[in-house]
């Protein structure tokens, strides 16, 4: 596959990803819709669902969506390291896409809201107790549960007896689905699990530059957290797929 089509694969897969994992939060947050209020477990299994599609898009290029799964798959052997940048590209130009188009569906509602100071949070990621070393651990925790099941799940077999043997990956994109599902309602707590530093640094970007009437800060000082953690994470899971006898 061209440098090209892996490009526009991901950033339709990305894109999708975002536009529903944001949607999902902005009908939460914002006052007038039909979802306002619905709550955190509401939010993840909307952003389970939105993984879900954008993987099932993204399919033809392997569905990467995440440049912490690209690194961890590159670090694995599973990916060529001349890819990588291909492939990040892809991602974070779908996570910019899909963060406008959240927020051109949800306009009427942004623009009535009576306080947009907190509406950050429809777009990226933040810590409920502000801590960058230990934000930055909860991260790193919750992508490598992501990387590494992406790694080590096994998959369908045939049998000696000619009847096949399902592994995890008999799921498909519905298995990442629920690991993804399972991480928010778990370790999804401290941070938000951003677990994918293009679904937290190209929405944030796009919301700093958002007219929204009344928004806050982009925080900035912040952002660092959920790129480095995922990355750190993903790393760990590939050398763990290296060290074990797969």
């Amino acid at each position: 596959m061209s440098a090209g089509e892996i490009i526009l694969w991901e950033v339709m897969g990305t894109a999708a990803l975002i536009l529903l994992g944001n949607g999902v939060v902005a009908n939460h947050v914002l006052r007038d819709t039909l979802g306002s209020g619905s709550g955190f477990l509401f939010i993840n299994i909307g952003w389970g669902f939105a993984v879900f599609t954008g993987a099932s898009i993204a399919a033809p290029s392997g569905a990467h969506l995440n440049p912490a799964v690209t690194l961890g798959l590159a670090v694995s052997g599973k990916t060529h390291w001349a890819d990588v940048p291909i492939y990040f590209v892809g991602e974070m130009l779908g996570a910019m896409l899909g963060a406008l188009l959240c927020y051109l569906t949800y306009k009427l509602q942004f623009d009535t809201n009576p306080d947009n100071e907190n509406t950050r949070g429809i777009f990226c990621t933040g810590p409920t107790v502000r801590n960058p070393l230990w934000n930055t651990v909860t991260e790193v925790i919750g992508t490598f549960v992501l990387v590494a099941w992406i790694l080590l799940s096994p998959a369908v077999k045939m049998g000696t007896d000619g009847v096949p043997q399902f592994g995890n990956s008999a799921l498909g994109y519905a298995g990442v689905a629920f690991v993804v599902l399972v991480i928010g309602t778990s370790l999804g707590g401290p941070t938000g699990y951003a677990i994918n530093p293009a679904r937290d640094l190209g929405p944030r970007i796009v919301y700093a530059l958002l007219p929204i009437r009344g928004k806050g800060s982009a925080e900035w000082g912040y952002s660092w957290v959920p790129v480095v953690g995922p990355l750190v994470g993903a790393v760990l899971a590939g050398l763990l797929y290296l060290a074990l006898p797969v």
